[in-house]
Order: C-alpha cells, then structure tokens, then sequence
C-alpha cells in the first residue's frame, strides 16, 4: 500500500481553506488543517458582526472537503528539522510539506492606551466582545472608529445606519486605496448616514483614554467606545520559530511561495512575503494565494517544477451600511481606476461578492482543482517591480548590473 504524503496547513481562513481543499485532488495526499477556532470566520463580514446583522461564521463542512481531517490547536512552533509543529495543548503534528497560511491580525497597539481602551474588530473574538460593549451603550454614546481603509469605513458605515453616532478617524486621506472620484463618493455616502469624517495627518491618534481620543494636533475628542481599525499585523509564529521573514514578520518565499529556508514549507495569504514583495492584505488575494501553494505542494509531490506567482486584481469593494456601497474597479496590478460603480448597486455588487467567496471555497471542496482564478494573467507591475529590486540588490552586492 503506498503511503500518504501527510501535508499540514496551519490556519483556516481564506487561504488556508483554499489549500487543504485544493490538496484533497490526490488521493495519496492527507491533509490536515489546524486552527483555533472549530468554525470558519467569514472576515469580510466582520464588521456586519458588529453592526448586528450578521455572524461572521460559517460551519466548515460547508466550505472544508470531508477528507481534511480539522485539528482545533493553536501552532505554537515549528520544527523545520523535525518537520514537525507543537501543539498550544501540548501535542504535536508531523508533516511532510507545510502551509503556512496563520492571517493577519490587528495592529496599533504601541500608541498610548490602545491596548486598554481601544476596541479592535479585526479577529472574530474582537468583534463578539465589540458588540457586547455596544449593546451595552445607549445609542447617543460616542462612537470613533480609527483608520479609514475598508475595516473602518465599514464599521462607520454600519454603525452610523443602526442609528450610532460616528466620528471616523482618517490620520490621513479617506480611503486611501481609492480612486480621487471613488473617495468622493463614499464622503457623500458616509455624510449622508451622519458619520463625521476628520481627516488629513492632524487626525493621527496619538493616545487613547476610556473616554477620549487625543489627536496629533492636540485636540481631545470624547470617545465612549474607540474602534481601533488602523492597520493589520501578522502573527510572528514565523519568526519565533526561527524563519526568515520580513520587517512585518510575513514568511519570507520565493515567487513559488516557498520560503527561503526551507523547500518543504510553502506560505500563503497575508502572513506571506513573496520575493519580500507582499500582496495587498485582502481576501481577493488570500484565495489565489492558497491555491497556487497547493499548486506547489502538489507539483513538489509530482517532482515538477512549480509555477511562479501569477496574481492578478480587479477591484476593492465597500459596504457603506447594508443599501449603499461602492466596487472600486482597479488594473490587474492593483491600481484604481476612475471608474466605480456605487449607491445600491454598489451593495449589490459587494454582497455577490461576500456570498461568492464562501461559494468558491465550497465549490473547491466538492470538486478539488475547480478553482481557476489564481491561473489568470496578472498586470506587468510586480515583474517591473521584481526586475528593479534584483538590479538594486546587485548594485548593493557591489556587482555589475
């Protein structure tokens, strides 16, 4: 009988979902998924959670094939030499090839009273313990989300619809993915559901109390609940055990996306640094990323080459309450575009989107190698960027470009 190639991937969100189900196509492959929660987290959703209009989570047998046995740990190491990782319960797990697909987190926690006070919506935890504090607060309490990507513009916008009265925290420009035109539109949209914007580099937070924001510029807002959405971190399992990873702690890999260290450990979705150029922190890019380390793995197993990095974008949406919302179109290499569709169909757009994305996880589940979006042809950006960082390395080396 021939053995099975034991394959483990650490994390069960987007990514790693993607991989473990993409991993079941051989039937000489067991796949083993470890993560902290018995239920998959619909992130996008998050803020949804918060507002209290959805849960944000999905069984996995409804998204995870029934041949990836699910192991409810937290990593707390990885033994690259052992080709094993330690259990947070004290057990451990074998492998033979290793996804590391652990996500991203919240990040901010340095600025003064953050850690105390500050709310963050960024883990499914995070968010439950948010909507506990909410309903807990009459609707005239002071609300301040901080950060103005799409976590804090969302978590505005839901909250201000729900009747809250909102102050959102740019510390720079609205939106600063968006296109000049898309961020004009969603200031309307925000105005119109009574959230107030401050933004420019005078918003930047620099300390937190129990009921106040204190702003670079000296002025002190009131602030009940303080919304912490500025920025996301990854987990540094990583470089705990011992892999190179960036400055950010994101495993470090070629354009494979196996890691420098190790041609037996394979990374994907946000805790990923290819050729130390990581994708934009999204679930757009989380999915493809999984299936091409599946691809990896599996090419590995074949003892083929596997194919390189072929990351292709195509929009940013937002969700401004549960009515209005906004699909900023952007070039394959992740720049946006002028053109946006927002309003109501902009919502429509978005929830297609929320809905299709457990729809492909769960189609990959039923049929294994279905999923085809990380094969299409990306923008020339990141070569150019791939070639210019090559050339800087040799002329820093000191050789002949």
């Amino acid at each position: 009988m021939m053995e099975s190639t034991k394959v483990l991937v650490i994390g069960g969100g987007y990514a790693g979902v993607m991989a473990a189900n993409r991993l079941t196509q051989r039937d000489d492959v067991a796949v083993t998924l470890v993560n902290p929660r018995p239920s998959f987290v619909h992130r996008v959703r998050l803020h949804q959670l918060v507002g209290g209009t959805d849960s944000a989570v999905v069984e996995y047998r409804k998204v995870l094939n029934d041949r990836v046995r699910l192991v409810v740990d937290t990593v707390a190491r990885i033994d690259a030499a052992e080709r094993s990782v330690a259990l947070a319960s004290g057990g451990a797990v074998g492998y033979d090839y290793l996804v590391y697909a652990v996500g991203s987190g919240s990040a901010g926690t340095e600025v003064p009273g953050v850690a105390e006070f500050a709310y963050p919506v960024a883990e499914l935890e995070d968010a439950q313990r948010l909507r506990t504090i909410l309903d807990g607060e009459p609707a005239s309490a002071a609300v301040t989300v901080v950060g103005a990507g799409p976590a804090g513009i969302e978590t505005a916008a839901e909250l201000a619809e729900g009747g809250r009265a909102v102050t959102l925290l740019c510390g720079g420009v609205l939106g600063p993915y968006l296109h000049a035109r898309g961020r004009r539109s969603v200031a309307k949209q925000l105005a119109r559901l009574g959230v107030t914007v401050l933004d420019g580099p005078d918003t930047r937070v620099t300390a937190v109390t129990a009921d106040t924001v204190r702003l670079a510029d000296g002025r002190e807002l009131p602030s009940r609940v303080t919304i912490w959405t500025a920025g996301f971190a990854v987990p540094d399992l990583a470089a705990r055990s011992g892999l190179s990873t960036d400055a950010a702690g994101r495993l470090l890999t070629d354009e494979t996306l196996t890691s420098v260290d190790d041609p037996r450990i394979i990374a994907a979705g946000d805790a990923a640094a290819p050729s130390d150029l990581p994708l934009r922190m999204s679930c757009q890019a989380a999915m493809p990323l999984g299936a091409r380390a599946a691809d990896t793995v599996l090419s590995r197993i074949a003892g083929e080459e596997p194919e390189t990095l072929n990351q292709s974008f195509a929009a940013q949406c937002i969700s401004l309450g549960r009515h209005t919302g906004i699909f900023q179109f952007a070039t394959r290499s992740d720049v946006a575009v002028w053109f946006n569709v927002d309003g109501r169909m902009g919502a429509k757009l978005k929830e297609t989107v929320c809905t299709g994305i457990v729809k492909h996880l769960s189609d990959e589940a039923g049929k294994p190698g279905g999923y085809r979006l990380h094969r299409i042809s990306g923008g020339t950006a990141r070569q150019r960027h791939l070639a210019a960082k090559r050339v800087d390395e040799r002329v820093t080396a000191g050789l002949a470009v």
